[in-house]
């Protein structure tokens, strides 16, 4: 299923209008330190599990989690030295059910009866890294390998560090030595799709598929359609979305999109579909082009197949499908042959619909919403390789090619962010609180925060003056956190937040997101984002803004 985070506010409350941002004298927080690279130990292992233990694992991986909770238990209800192993499973089981507390909970425990049981400290790594904990998880995962032990689980968690941190190089050597050791953890083994050629990975995922797993119905969803679209892309080679006349850089404008005469609900660009154009919300928290039905009809946008459409809101995914354009036209820039999505909720989309600024990764964006204007230029040279062509990264099936993050000299200012994904996740301060990760995020109305992650420094309250809907519906429950400052980047911002629930987001990203920051701050900003190397940089000129 497709997530995106786009969310407006209705106002029925006049105190609630948005006010600019009071910017304070800049701060920085900082990331987590840079990753280093896996050791290579020459002993390489896989936990010997007793019978039982093995018995209810075997479970776990295919996808009986009732059964394998209840022998993980009666093992630990009869005591003895496998109850910290049965600990660590029943870890992975919460983990896998979306349930990071009782995960937490669990993993401490397996700690309180055995403190150095190697494979308890993995779990607790996968549950900080589920929290957003991203640094205290490396260095968990590194710690069996700087004892010179081979872990398959080990290499597996820092491949997933390496993934969000823009080391590609990294996490294909990682996930191909977790592979060697431990081909049948399916955790492992999905992860190691990712490193095979096209033809590879569509057998691989067809024999996966066939037999049972432990993915859930959105998961399994998800593997069912990138499976699809792989197969699609096979027999229409010419699916490819490339630009039909190579272009370095280009220049346009942003249209302002309005919720209502007194409201703006964020900027968008004009995108012509084959004949018919419409504007489209850009949008760093969703993923591809995203079009309603209207616009996709008039414009011939050819169906492939079906596909919904998630995100936040609590009616769940909106019906839609992949569709195919012959052409697709932003301002100078005309691309052919690229996969849109189309969805039938109109209202939750905004005008024609939106586009990720992700689809524009082969460039460095550049989002000039003080002068209303969005650039692409060439991205910095990679050490000793040829440039890449530059397209629509629309293209589920491309060809992977597999780099570490580079930051140019002139980006030594820029911010490394967390990519998972389309998403990209900023460490935050929250009244001086350690980091949280939040959602940088023009297509949410403001700067938003889960209650959860309210909570922890002020009280809230609920507001029934407050309506928040998104691609999946309204919100039930709205609240308002007061006196909330925000440290991320080299910037500071107090004010009154809306909370509510981010589960569902924290779910799609297999991390914590505590909040988001949304447009109205980000409008106020120029904003150059490195897709490629996980960079960020944000300008604020008080002289420029207008």
């Amino acid at each position: 299923m497709k997530v995106s985070m786009t969310i407006a506010l209705v106002l029925l409350s006049p105190a609630m209008v948005v006010q600019p941002a009071n910017w304070q004298t800049p701060t920085s927080t900082t990331p987590a330190a840079p990753v280093s690279e896996a050791h290579s130990p020459s002993v390489a292992i896989i936990p010997q599990l007793s019978p039982a233990l093995a018995h209810a694992r075997d479970l776990y991986w295919s996808g009986d989690f009732a059964r394998a909770i209840a022998e993980y238990q009666a093992i630990i209800a009869a005591g003895g030295s496998e109850a910290a192993g049965a600990y660590v499973g029943l870890t992975r089981v919460y983990l896998k059910q979306k349930n990071p507390v009782e995960a937490y909970a669990a993993v401490q425990k397996a700690l309180q009866v055995d403190g150095h049981l190697g494979e308890a400290h993995l779990a607790l790594a996968e549950v900080y890294f589920r929290q957003g904990r991203i640094a205290d998880a490396e260095k968990e995962f590194q710690v069996p390998l700087r004892e010179h032990i081979a872990s398959a689980r080990a290499y597996y968690g820092l491949s997933r560090i390496y993934r969000v941190t823009s080391n590609y190089k990294l996490m294909r050597t990682a996930v191909t030595k977790a592979h060697e050791i431990d081909p049948k953890d399916p955790d492992i083994r999905r992860a190691w799709f990712a490193t095979l050629g096209m033809k590879e990975r569509i057998q691989a995922l067809q024999e996966y598929l066939a037999a049972h797993t432990n993915d859930d119905e959105e998961a399994r969803y998800d593997l069912e359609h990138s499976l699809a679209v792989m197969q699609d892309i096979t027999t229409h080679s010419a699916r490819n979305c490339r630009l039909k006349t190579p272009v370095e850089s280009a220049e346009t404008n942003l249209e302002m999109l309005t919720a209502s005469a007194q409201l703006i609900r964020g900027y968008g660009l004009k995108v012509k579909f084959n004949n018919a154009t419409g504007r489209l919300l850009l949008d760093t928290g969703a993923s591809g082009i995203l079009v309603n039905s209207k616009l996709a009809q008039s414009a011939g946008i050819q169906r492939v197949m079906e596909r919904h459409v998630g995100g936040v809101g609590d009616k769940g995914a909106s019906a839609g499908y992949l569709g195919f354009a012959e052409s697709v036209q932003i301002g100078d820039l005309q691309f052919e042959n690229c996969y849109v999505d189309v969805t039938d909720s109109r209202k939750s989309i905004g005008e024609d619909g939106l586009i990720g600024a992700d689809v524009f990764a082969k460039f460095l964006v550049d989002i000039d919403f003080p002068d209303h204007k969005f650039k692409l230029s060439p991205l910095p040279k990679l050490p000793d390789e040829p440039a890449e062509a530059a397209g629509l990264d629309t293209d589920e099936g491309a060809a992977y090619q597999p780099r570490d993050r580079y930051v140019a000299p002139e980006m030594q200012n820029y911010s490394k962010i967390y990519r998972f994904g389309h998403m990209l996740l900023i460490p935050t301060s929250v009244n001086e609180h350690p980091a949280k990760l939040f959602l940088i995020d023009t297509g949410a109305f403001d700067n938003t925060i889960a209650p959860d992650a309210a909570r922890e420094v002020v009280k809230i309250h609920q507001d029934s003056n407050i309506r928040v809907k998104g691609l999946s519906g309204d919100v039930k429950q709205v609240f308002v956190a007061d006196d909330v400052s925000l440290a991320f980047a080299h910037f500071r911002q107090k004010k009154s937040l809306v909370a509510f629930d981010l589960t569902n987001v924290s779910n799609a990203a297999g991390t914590e997101v505590s909040g988001t920051l949304g447009f109205g701050m980000l409008f106020q900003l120029d904003i150059k984002i490195d897709y490629r190397d996980g960079l960020i940089d944000f300008e604020f000129d008080p002289n420029r803004f207008h």
